[in-house]
């Protein structure tokens, strides 16, 4: 009896260990199942709230993105490696302008630039002629020599102006624009509502618009660093330079007076001149018809007096018969 009751004792016991461990069992994949079902239902949320965050997201994303472009390498601000705008102006007075405006174009031909523009006014002495001269950066001074030695120079300026500094910020700020666009690209292809897609469409338009502004400066900075600008002014051998032509003074004043009165009588000959032959055509038959009718008015006058002047003739009267 003994031994047959430890053997049911045994049986309950195996029993309740496999019914125990069966419960574990079930237990551990429930809330595997649970897990499961909470992840998918968490990442189904984030991606139908994706659209409704939008402009959080495109922030987030192109801070993300900024930063990491932002430190791929720093610049190189050597000295060789700067940025610099070179310009400057210059007067040379020469013999023939025109000659030595050739001469200028053939010079900045060589040196792999071109004439931006030409303004000139033709006369014998006093002839001007303005050039505007684009020409690379490591070729400006060799320019500026050989203009000077094609006449007498009068006036030299030159200026630089380094924008090393502002061409550096401009490239870091285009990276962490066209960052931001492709943020604002990737939302668009997961917008998955009107609202979100017009929100998302205007924005991208904006950070497209802003993007294009700044690679325009960046152009303009690199032609004015790449081609330097030099104003050529060729002068005659009698043309004033501003100095001559701001001159001051009695002296200068009665100067002015006296050829703006000659310019004044030469005007008014001109104009006679021009009337003299009118004149002649009109006025001297007038003038003859004006004193035949003077003629005429003389001759009248003294009968016409006479006949005033005597009293009137009574008739005498009849003597009675």
């Amino acid at each position: 009896m003994t031994t047959m009751g430890a053997g049911m004792d045994g049986r309950r016991g195996r029993r309740r260990g496999a019914l125990l461990a069966a419960g574990t069992l079930l237990a551990a994949v429930a809330l595997a199942g649970c897990s499961a079902g909470d992840s998918g239902s968490d990442s189904a949320g984030t991606a139908a709230e994706a659209p409704q965050g939008a402009q959080g997201a495109l922030d987030k994303g192109s801070d993300a993105d900024a930063a990491g472009t932002a430190g791929a390498g720093a610049p190189d601000l050597r000295v060789d490696q700067r940025a610099i705008i070179y310009t400057g102006s210059m007067r040379v007075q020469v013999t023939d302008v025109d000659a030595t405006a050739r001469e200028v174009s053939a010079v900045v031909t060589r040196a792999g630039g071109f004439i931006g523009g030409d303004q000139r006014r033709s006369a014998e002495a006093d002839a001007v002629a303005e050039l505007q001269l684009r020409v690379p950066a490591a070729k400006f001074a060799q320019v500026v020599e050989e203009v000077a030695k094609l006449g007498r120079q009068q006036s030299r300026e030159i200026n630089t102006q380094d924008v090393t500094e502002e061409t550096v910020d401009l490239e870091a700020r285009i990276v962490t624009q066209r960052a931001r666009v492709d943020s604002a690209r990737r939302l668009l292809a997961r917008a998955n509502s009107i609202a979100d897609l017009v929100s998302l469409e205007n924005e991208l338009g904006r950070r497209e618009a802003d993007l294009a502004s700044l690679e325009a400066k960046k152009r303009r900075l690199a032609d004015l660093t790449a081609l330097s600008t030099i104003t050529v002014s060729l002068a005659g051998p009698a043309a004033k330079t501003d100095e001559e032509k701001a001159e001051t003074g009695f002296l200068v004043g009665l100067k002015g007076g006296w050829e703006a009165f000659v310019t004044s009588m030469t005007v008014l000959l001109t104009v006679l001149g021009a009337l003299l032959p009118w004149l002649v055509a009109f006025g001297v038959p007038l003038t003859v018809l004006l004193l035949v009718l003077r003629r005429r008015r003389r001759r009248r006058t003294p009968a016409q007096v006479a006949q005033v002047s005597a009293p009137p003739q009574v008739p005498a009267a009849r003597s009675a018969p």
